[in-house]
């Protein structure tokens, strides 16, 4: 039997896939190319394996993923961030003062009683028409002023008789002040907190407590009632603000306590005053008539004398206040 060239005369290539006849003559042999002898390679093979295995088990891989993920940014996190200081007693004790003092300082009790109540609080001045201005005070060579007791009357009054305080309670401008101011001149007028002025006149009294009730001509456009409170929790102690013009200064501010209650007042010749709120904040001439306020700004009495046993005066360490009860009486208002 002839047999079959294993290789072409015409010198062509075999085609890869062709057939020929083993040695031993049992059927074809299906000649293949190198890469096909030695398979896909291991990059082919490691895709077609993640393929497999995503296919099965897509859900599994996700979360394993997302947790090895996870952890590797933990992990990234805590090897990068800065130790943990492990601080004495001590720094921890300077760490909070200099926090302390470093921060800004709140404003005091009085302070924002006093910012509560300037508002409502009015100068009175009582006058005379037509009295003549007193004469002015004399100046040494260097135009310092030298004052004798009589020239600073003088100076502290100017023009007018008398010089006093008084508190706004409404909206219609109502005043609450002492009567011996109010009756020690003919002629009225209040200075109001904003500056504008206007004459007053007296509208109501009530002698058994020193109390005037006036009212002005002319109202401000943002006239600013005071906050009247009752005195029934009124303790000693408790903190008071005094607000008026103290020898026609101010408005000025003083603080206090509240000493004593239901105190009897009286000087020789005139009514003596009882049920009084005793305070320590100073308090002198000018300062009759004004707002005594707690620490709230809200009125608890009206001021209306002071006691000086030397008999000069000048605060000596004990005022006297009219309860806001009684004012308001006087005002025509019904007690708080």
């Amino acid at each position: 039997m002839k047999r079959r060239p294993l290789y072409s005369k015409s010198g062509k290539q075999r085609q890869a896939g062709a057939a020929w006849v083993d040695s031993k003559g049992v059927g074809p042999v299906y000649a293949a190319l190198p890469e096909d002898r030695d398979g896909p390679g291991w990059r082919e093979r490691l895709v077609q394996w993640w393929g497999r295995l995503y296919g099965r088990h897509q859900g599994k891989l996700l979360v394993g993923i997302s947790a090895a993920v996870t952890l590797a940014l933990v992990g990234a996190y805590d090897w990068m961030r800065t130790p943990a200081q492990n601080l004495t007693q001590r720094q921890l004790n300077a760490a909070v003062n200099f926090a302390i003092d470093e921060r800004p300082r709140a404003p005091a009790i009085t302070s924002i009683a006093y910012a509560k109540i300037i508002g409502s609080v009015v100068r009175v001045n009582g006058y005379d028409p037509g009295a003549e201005k007193p004469p002015a005070v004399d100046e040494d060579d260097q135009g310092a002023k030298t004052e004798t007791p009589e020239q600073f009357k003088q100076d502290f009054h100017e023009e007018y008789t008398a010089v006093g305080t008084g508190v706004v309670i409404d909206d219609s401008g109502t005043i609450l002040t002492n009567l011996h101011v109010a009756a020690a001149a003919r002629k009225l007028r209040v200075v109001f907190w904003d500056g504008s002025e206007s004459d007053a006149r007296i509208v109501g009294a009530q002698p058994e407590n020193d109390l005037a009730v006036i009212q002005p001509d002319i109202l401000p456009d943002d006239l600013q009632p005071a906050t009247l409170a009752s005195t029934a929790g009124l303790r000693p102690g408790d903190d008071v603000v005094a607000v008026g013009f103290p020898f026609g200064i101010g408005p000025s501010a003083s603080a206090g306590v509240v000493s004593g209650l239901k105190r009897s007042f009286g000087e020789e010749g005139k009514t003596t005053l009882t049920n009084l709120i005793q305070f320590d904040a100073a308090a002198n001439p000018g300062n009759s008539g004004g707002p005594l306020v707690n620490a709230d700004g809200e009125v608890v009495g009206i001021v209306t004398g002071i006691l000086n046993p030397s008999g000069v005066r000048t605060f000596a360490g004990i005022g006297f206040a009219v309860p806001i009860e009684n004012a308001a009486v006087a005002a025509g208002e019904s007690p708080l």
